[in-house]
């Protein structure tokens, strides 16, 4: 939360720096305690939100009334952080005056609380989207291995099946080789021979 809270001073600062220039010149840029008192009625008369009324009885007690602007007037004291914050000499630790200085600059998001929140919530975003990153790129690393697996599954699947039928093949022609081998290769002979020997002898028989 301090973190949170130094980043608001921050930007308050910085709003600051560039309203000084701007509408409100001659409250803010030497500002007093009576400038920023008065800047700070100005600016109250002008429909403010419930939000900045908050503030507004936070730091001064009372709550703005325009019936009552004498009464405010005796409040100048109190726009002493405030004075001393925008000139940069002290670093205000009372939040509802560093709160009132965000309404004198318009600074928004405000007050505090609604800042903090707000940065609560980016700093969610980022840390969901840096999550749904990292899972992302596992996934997709997962995703690679496995895809590398499957190939060399795939790679190793092919040769085994190629030997499992060369085996098949040598193992089926060597069981052939050994049942024709040698014993109806010798049988096959001797019928050709007979067969042939049956011929001849036919044909001498008929010559004659």
């Amino acid at each position: 939360m301090n973190n949170t809270l130094e980043e608001y001073k921050k930007a308050i600062k910085i709003k600051y720096e560039l309203e000084k220039e701007g509408e409100h010149f001659d409250y803010l840029y030497n500002p007093s305690r009576g400038k920023l008192r008065d800047l700070c009625w100005l600016i109250f008369e002008n429909n403010p939100t419930q939000d900045d009324l908050n503030v507004f009885k936070n730091l001064l007690c009372l709550d703005f009334d325009h019936s009552k602007k004498n009464k405010f007037k005796e409040q100048k004291d109190k726009f002493r952080p405030i004075e001393t914050f925008f000139k940069g000499e002290t670093d205000p630790s009372n939040i509802d005056a560093i709160n009132l200085a965000a309404v004198i600059v318009d600074f928004q998001p405000r007050p505090f609380k609604k800042f903090n929140e707000k940065c609560r919530i980016g700093a969610a975003k980022k840390n969901e989207n840096a999550a749904n990153v990292i899972a992302e790129v596992e996934n997709n690393g997962i995703e690679k291995v496995v895809l590398v697996n499957n190939e060399h599954e795939e790679s190793k699947e092919v040769p085994k099946r190629g030997n499992l039928l060369f085996n098949f093949g040598a193992l089926f022609s060597k069981k052939i080789v050994q049942k024709i081998y040698p014993r109806k290769i010798i049988t096959v002979a001797i019928g050709a021979v007979a067969l042939v020997s049956s011929a001849c002898f036919y044909f001498v028989q008929k010559k004659d």
